[in-house]
This record gives structure tokens, sequence and C-alpha cells, in this order.
């Protein structure tokens, strides 16, 4: 896999080679472009020209010449193929509700272009050209995100548009399938055997999805940190607590490079070396940050190391195993989903502790009777309710993230007449995912919120880190610090926006280095 940029300085994402969750978000998220390399291609028709050759012999493989799920046993003729897989695709598309977002719906796409890839499928290059081209001309199909149970229905509808059925977005306009077809200059096509199947099953959803959680739950994690520093900071927290060598005798590495994290932060910081000793012990949502987003960290890169091979994987069934000039249909389950999905339960769970130990960190900061400064940080409490509410807000979203971080993948309810009598339920795994980092960013810009109105209470004229004046300062330029009661709704928003875009993190980073 390569990453280079075309003639007008897009990013252009190469398939071919290994992929990584950082290019799969770069196409879904950022817009960059898909190109096929030469092995790509050569992978794709040879999978695709074993599917010609065993049609033409009368083989009978699943879902290519027969029936899917308890229909294996019927038997298509060859004529029916094209039937077959158009009705595939026209009776999956039965999720409901609200559509999945564009960018869901690109990370999808881009997700079946690298199952096809891999060269155990047998779709035809034609057909994964039509996706690219989507994706690159930003045509983005219309697929209702409720009602899957890891695989098959937000497919099915994303598919539709390929044969001209279903709707897609053009623009920001959502149109009938050919019409969309129409603007980018695009023409519907005919599935051949096995595409459709290829097209609706596997976990290419799960994947995409739980992708595009994790890579903002990481961010996240990278934020809570600085934002914990800060916290610390105007706390007048000892770094004490941080020491390395307290940290050596517990070896975990992601104990330790938080508290690394928090000691670069703070490193010039005349704040923090004036109160060094000004308190024995602090309490455990500051003294325990290394421990608790350590562990969290951890769950967090163990789910990147499954979500990138899943992302590297095959997982169509059946596979198409290629042995010399022929080879060999093998029917199995690649398609289950419970990689990802118990990985994205675990990291739901390490998203919500880590708002859980925000909010705590907040509460000390807007309570006088533990921060020292004014109640809710405002001059006049009682005449002003300043940023009481906010931490009201935190307990909501917070309660919700203990509801969501209840895991998916441990229920299961047959489907097709029992011959899936085991359903992994990823894709409700990685949905909620999304949901619980959203609201974990919220919770971090509350906290992020209430360390900005603390500083004008600190005494004298000692000095921030370096890396927290350049939070600070660049939240200055959109949020007043407040000596009464104001509409504090869209400074939340811009604060969440900065976490979720990488800004903090850039701008700390830019200061100290990179972060662990």
């Amino acid at each position: 896999m390569v990453e280079k940029k075309d003639a007008r300085n897009t990013p252009t994402v190469v398939l071919g080679g290994r992929v990584t969750m950082k290019e799969l978000v770069a196409v879904a998220r950022f817009g960059a472009r898909v190109e096929f390399s030469e092995a790509y291609c050569q992978r794709v028709n040879q999978a695709r020209g074993l599917v010609e050759k065993w049609i033409g012999e009368g083989r009978v493989m699943y879902g290519i010449t027969t029936g899917f799920g308890a229909l294996c046993t019927q038997v298509i003729s060859p004529a029916e193929t094209a039937q077959l897989q158009r009705n595939i695709v026209i009776s999956h598309a039965t999720s409901v509700g609200s559509p999945l977002s564009v960018e869901e719906v690109r990370a999808t796409m881009f997700m079946v272009l690298q199952n096809v890839g891999q060269g155990f499928c047998g779709a035809r290059l034609e057909t994964v050209e039509l996706y690219r081209q989507f994706l690159n001309l930003g045509l983005t199909p219309f697929a209702p995100g409720e009602g899957s149970v890891g695989y098959l229905s937000p497919e099915a509808h994303m598919a539709l548009v390929l044969i001209g059925e279903g709707q897609a977005y053009v623009a920001g306009e959502l149109l009938p399938a050919k019409e969309a077809l129409r603007r980018v200059g695009l023409t519907p096509t005919v599935l051949a055997a096995k595409e459709g199947l290829v097209l609706v099953s596997g976990t290419t959803s799960v994947t995409a999805i739980g992708s595009l959680a994790l890579y903002d739950m990481l961010n996240a994690a990278k934020s809570a940190d600085i934002i914990g520093a800060l916290t610390l900071e105007v706390l007048k927290g000892t770094t004490r607590a941080f020491d390395d060598r307290l940290m050596s005798v517990r070896p975990h590495e992601d104990q330790r490079s938080t508290a690394a994290n928090v000691r670069n932060v703070l490193q010039d910081s005349e704040i923090a070396a004036h109160f060094r000793d000004y308190r024995l012990q602090d309490a455990l949502s500051l003294r325990c940050i290394p421990q608790l987003h350590g562990a969290a960290k951890k769950t967090l890169k163990d789910a990147l190391k499954t979500i990138e091979i899943e992302i590297n994987s095959c997982c169509d069934n059946p596979i198409l195993w290629p042995e010399g000039a022929d080879g060999e249909a093998i029917s199995g389950c690649n398609a289950d989903s419970s990689y990802v999905g118990i990985e994205l339960d675990s990291a739901c769970i390490a998203a919500t502790v880590l708002a859980k130990m925000s909010e705590r960190r907040n509460n000390r900061l807007v309570d006088g009777s533990l921060s020292g400064y004014p109640w809710f940080l405002i001059r006049k409490p009682g005449l002003n309710s300043g940023l009481m509410i906010p931490q009201y807000t935190q307990a909501g979203l917070l309660n919700d993230m203990k509801i969501l971080s209840h895991p998916a993948t441990i229920d299961g309810i047959p489907t097709c007449g029992n011959q899936e009598d085991y359903v992994a339920m990823g894709y409700n795994a990685v949905k909620k995912a999304r949901q619980v980092v959203e609201k974990l960013e919220f919770i971090l810009a509350i906290e992020l919120l209430s360390v900005y109105q603390a500083h004008q209470f600190i005494d004298g004229d000692r000095l921030p880190a370096t890396a927290a004046q350049a939070v600070l300062g660049e939240i200055a330029l959109t949020v007043p610090v407040m000596s009464e009661d104001i509409y504090l709704y869209p400074h939340i928003n811009t604060l969440k926006n900065l976490i979720h875009s990488q800004k903090i993190v850039e701008l700390v980073e830019d200061r100290i280095g990179t972060l662990l």
C-alpha cells in the first residue's frame, strides 16, 4: 500500500498492499482518492477467471450456483445467475431508520474494495471499479443504518446503486440512483455470478464503522492526557505522582507513557513547579491518570491491531482458493464479525472510563470547596450559575455511555431459519462505539472549558506550561472568559470540534513533540 498525491495535490491511497486504519479514514473522512495497483487488478481478474471457469464446468458452489443461507440446497441454473445476484441485492436491502453518514458509507465501500482486492472473492474488476469511481467522484449511496446483525442490509442498500436502484447523494443532494449516476457520468451495471453475495456479505461495514470510531477514540485518549495534565496544573496538583521511578515498578507500557505525556506537557510550567509540594497526595482523579488512562489506551491499541488485521483480510464466504490453473471454493464463515465486535465493545468500556475520570476532574474544578476557586468558576455565584450546569451535561452523557458500554457481542438471535443459529452482532458494537466516542469528546470539552475559565483565578504571575498556553490561546480566539453567565452551547461545541479535529493534539505536539 502506498500513499501519494495526484496532480491536484489530493492525497491518493493505492490499493494492492497493506492498508492502515489511518488510510481508510483518509478516504472515508478526508476525501483521499483511491487507485488500484497492477497487483490488485491481477488478483481480482485471476479470482474472476476461476468463477467463470467453474460455472462453465457446472460445479455446485454456495452462493454462486445455489441460493443463500437456508436456501443453499437450491441449485440455480446458469441462465438464472444474473437474476440471482440482482435478487440478493434487492431482497437484502431492508435496513431501516436514519441513514449512515457519508463517511460511514464511504468507509464501507472502501472496505468492499479491500475485501475483493485480496483475490479470493471473484467479483469483476469493472464492478469494483464503479465503487472506486463512487469514492473519487463523490457519489455516496443512501443506506439506512438500523437493523443489521453484522452484514447484509446496509451493504445491500449501497449495492443497489450499482444496478441503478435505490438512492444516492451527489453534492449533498439525495437523488434516485440513475440520476445520481448520470450526474457523475456513470451508468448502472448488471451483476454477474457471485457479485451480489460479495457486495453484501463480510465484515465490511463492521470494520469500516469500527475504524472510524476507534480512530476518534485514540485521538480522544491523547486529548484526555493533555486535558488531564491541564487540570492537574490549574488545581495545583503534584507532579510527584507521575515520577518515572514510580511507573517503573509497575511496568505497564501505556501507564508509563501516559505519565511521560503529563510530565512533558507540564515540563516548563511555573505553576506546576511552584505547587509540586502543595499537597502530599492528590485525589485519585488526578494522581491516577497514568493508571486509568494507560489501561484505556492499552485496550484501544489492542483494538487497533485487530482492526488492521481485519482491514487486510478476506471476509467473504465462500472464498476462492487458487491451486495452479484451478482451485476450490471453500465455504466457512470469515464473514463473522466477532473480532472487531468484541474489540469495539471493549473500546466502549475504555472510552467510558476516560469519560468517568474526566467528569470527576471537572467536578473538582467547579466545586468551590475542592478547587479553592469561586463556586462554578464565576465571580458572583448565586446571581450567576457559571459552569454549574455543564457538569450536569457530563453526568447525562456519562449515563448514556455506561448504558452503551453493555456489550453487543454477548447477544445472539438466530436468523435464516436457524442456518445462522449464532450471530456475532459486531455491527451493533461498532455502531454504539460511534455514539460513545462523540459523547467522550463532549465530556472532555466541558472539562477543558472549566480549565480555561479557572485560569482567571490563579494567584500571582506564574505562567502555565508552554503547551497549556498554546491550547488556552487557541480557545481564547473564540471563547470569552466568563465574568457573568453566557450562552455556553456554542462554546462547548467549539471545544468539542477542537478535540475531534485533533487540533488540541497538534497544538501540544508542535511544542513538545509526539505524545506517546
